[in-house]
């Protein structure tokens, strides 16, 4: 299981923030009863949805204890108490205690090999009418990513890393999820986004500002599996660092990272959404 560090995750929290927000805004349900956020997180982005539909229960479930924390933070909001929920779980084990109304996931699907053959499942837990909402980050042939595949290739990181990373089939195309859940009887709306990211304005960073992005995210199973060997670790930052530097310079206005994203909603047939 990949560690997770709320702190650091929630660095670079208006660009995390908005692709969940983009992806909501395409959402058409007046009064859903039941919401659910699978890979919810630390749960900040899923308080919206219950301040967003304040006569639904919202449940969120995310398989960070750490995570899981800091989520239970927002639950104890006095406008949320008894509304909103967190509990700790594995997505691919997830079942619904009853329908759903909206169901979303949102940078989660990403860390779930196979996670197509879960659809079928989820749009069956949907109620008439209901929507599954879901984003993934669809960068992986990004330098970004790429680099970091070039660097744990190396025959000092072999014994640590291999296997550890995955690539570019960790997610799927638009049109993909996009005839999968048409086959299963859904009224489909997907599309991808490139945002061109202006990370680290201020420069608190330095050069790093990718890094410091990543550290949150897709380099944890890296930082995972050299926890053991500390110089081992500060070698590979250390030569994932300069890689980065060059493939994002940074400019006098910031570092820009251009980020692919991929997006779906599907609203399944049977009654009005």
């Amino acid at each position: 299981m990949v560690s997770w560090d709320p702190t650091t995750y929630a660095q670079f929290t208006a660009e995390r923030s908005r692709p969940f927000d983009d992806l909501l805004a395409r959402v058409d349900v007046a009064a859903p009863a039941a919401v659910v956020d699978l890979g919810c997180g630390d749960g900040a982005l899923t308080a919206t949805l219950a301040r967003r539909w304040p006569s639904a229960a919202v449940h969120g479930v995310d398989s960070s204890p750490q995570m899981l924390e800091r989520a239970a933070e927002h639950a104890a909001a006095a406008e949320l108490a008894g509304r909103l929920t967190f509990a700790e779980g594995d997505l691919g084990d997830w079942k619904p205690d009853g329908r759903v109304d909206v169901l979303v996931t949102n940078a989660a699907l990403q860390w779930v090999p196979g996670h197509l053959e879960l659809l079928p499942r989820w749009v069956d837990a949907l109620a008439p009418g209901g929507v599954l909402a879901l984003q993934v980050p669809g960068n992986f042939a990004a330098p970004s990513h790429a680099l970091m595949r070039q660097v744990a290739a190396e025959p000092r990181f072999v014994p640590h890393l291999d296997g550890v990373l995955r690539g570019v089939e960790s997610v799927a195309q638009p049109a993909t999820y996009a005839a999968l859940l048409a086959g299963l009887g859904c009224s489909v709306d997907a599309w991808e986004t490139t945002y061109v990211q202006i990370l680290d304005p201020a420069g608190e960073h330095g050069d790093d500002a990718v890094l410091a992005w990543v550290s949150g995210t897709g380099l944890r199973p890296v930082l995972d599996a050299l926890d053991a060997e500390p110089v081992l670790r500060r070698d590979f930052l250390d030569s994932y660092a300069e890689l980065l530097r060059r493939a994002y310079p940074r400019r006098s206005w910031g570092t820009p990272m251009p980020f692919r994203r991929v997006f779906c909603v599907a609203v399944r047939q049977g009654g009005a959404a």
